[in-house]
């Protein structure tokens, strides 16, 4: 089941097509990935909907980001490719910034347009045949976790990398570090067939022929990014990067199976609760997370709306338990009890918005 694609209507949300996740580890790298995963049941189209930046916090981390990557890496005047684009927010503020030039790879682009008229999207995937692109910078933003052969992938970039070999690559995804050592289980998404961490994101780039020059987790830990530049032929690279001891990830792993069986039952007595005591409940987000936290602990009527601030996503439905997404302004006739948040970081700007509507609702985060 695709979590980031919007439903017109309930009955084909709750209807729509499911996968197994089984995770496996790699103790000699620190890979986690689901070896059930099958990308026959893919299909990123423009109803496929994951941005994060209408959020307030977000917009400061992206453009913040932003800035920084042009200032150091001297982006002025430059030809910006991105992997993965979504519908061009990055890449707008990377063009923006520099008085940049971009083009974006994404097959799920709707032909929406950009607000910077230097940027042009491919809505295909990047491949081979892309490959003549010339670029001073490339970006990939939370997109190689999508990929089912992310070695192969390395490879296409390494290739087209070979007359430009000075060429920085930028690569963000979420950290599987945070993952595990905080529990944030509602990350763990079908379409994620990966999930990384610092000493496997780093062995994926330098056995893929490259130099890590970086490796940060970022935004409270809960993303992790790498910048990369193509290793020399006459193997002069350096050491790789080994930012973190692969024994920590594999304690984590050798108890992640019972805590994540302790949490989801701890929610599910939560939820019972409510119930009981017939609180009006409504969850915030209707991303990945919340899309996760539904459908394992399979809620139905007790929570029939989520909230999300992304206006593209009003009117529809959650895939899989079929809640209508609503903006924040329907609670102030809603009334809600409890607003169960999925991602702590935005508490802040939940909670004041819920002040301004002047809904007296208790947060829980997930």
């Amino acid at each position: 089941m695709l979590a980031n694609v919007l439903w017109a209507d309930r009955r084909a949300a709750l209807n729509a097509a499911r996968g197994d996740l089984r995770l496996a580890f790699c103790g000699s790298c620190g890979h986690l990935y689901n070896y059930a995963f099958d990308p026959a049941r893919l299909d990123y189209n423009a109803a496929y909907e994951n941005s994060l930046h209408f959020s307030p916090r977000f917009q400061v981390y992206a453009q913040t980001l932003a800035a920084d990557l042009v200032e150091r890496y001297h982006l002025y005047g430059k030809k910006i490719v991105e992997i993965g684009s979504g519908k061009g927010d990055f890449l707008c503020l990377l063009c923006q910034a520099g008085g940049n030039q971009g083009v974006g790879f994404d097959p799920s682009y709707d032909g929406s347009g950009s607000p910077y008229a230097g940027i042009r999207f491919v809505p295909e995937y990047f491949s081979e045949r892309h490959a003549a692109e010339a670029a001073d910078f490339i970006v990939a933003r939370h997109t190689l976790e999508h990929i089912p052969q992310p070695a192969r992938f390395v490879a296409v970039l390494r290739r087209a990398l070979y007359a430009r070999p000075a060429t920085p690559v930028f690569i963000e995804v979420p950290n599987a570090r945070h993952t595990l050592n905080t529990l944030a289980i509602w990350d763990l998404i079908y379409e994620h067939v990966s999930y990384f961490t610092p000493p496997s994101l780093t062995c994926l780039f330098t056995l893929g022929g490259f130099t890590v020059r970086r490796v940060a987790e970022t935004y409270e830990g809960q993303f992790l990014t790498l910048e990369a530049t193509l290793a020399p032929q006459d193997g002069s690279a350096g050491p790789a990067l080994c930012p973190l001891d692969v024994d920590e990830l594999t304690h984590s792993v050798e108890r992640f199976a019972a805590r994540f069986a302790e949490k989801t039952a701890l929610w599910r007595a939560r939820l019972a609760a409510f119930r009981a005591e017939k609180h009006r409940v409504v969850l915030w987000g209707a991303g990945s997370k919340g899309i996760s936290f539904l459908n394992f602990l399979q809620v139905r009527e007790e929570i029939p709306y989520v909230v999300d601030i992304n206006p593209r996503k009003h009117g529809r439905f959650i895939s899989g338990s079929g809640q209508e997404i609503v903006p924040p302004e329907f609670l102030r006739y809603y009334r809600p009890d409890l607003v169960i948040l999925m991602n702590p970081i935005y508490q802040a700007e939940v909670e004041q918005t819920l002040a301004e509507l002047g809904v007296m609702a208790e947060v829980m985060p997930a």
